[in-house]
């Protein structure tokens, strides 16, 4: 995995599966239901740390007043919930 291009969903799949000594349908099951934890978590408002790795949260947004770069006439966006993710002091050091 990695070497400077776009990994997927189903890429991921093939290293868990490799690195955990499991099919790849065990692995599918594996990252779906933890991807669809930090979904749920994040959902009802709360955080998911995962140590050495990083923190996924909810930030609000206030609702601001923007410009269509196209017409240039002013825009209202609306306030809305945004997922956030800080990456983990073990994370920033694999990637320095």
């Amino acid at each position: 995995m990695g070497g400077g291009e776009q990994v997927t969903k189903k890429d991921l799949v093939t290293h868990v599966a490799e690195n955990a000594d499991i099919t790849k349908k065990q692995a599918g099951i594996a990252v779906d239901a933890v991807l669809n934890g930090i979904k749920d978590t994040l959902s009802k408002g709360d955080k998911v740390s995962l140590v050495g790795f990083g923190t996924f949260s909810v930030k609000h947004r206030k609702s601001r007043t923007g410009v269509n770069p196209h017409t240039k006439s002013k825009m209202e966006y609306p306030s809305k919930n945004v997922p956030k993710f800080k990456a983990g002091k073990g994370l920033k050091d694999a990637v320095l």
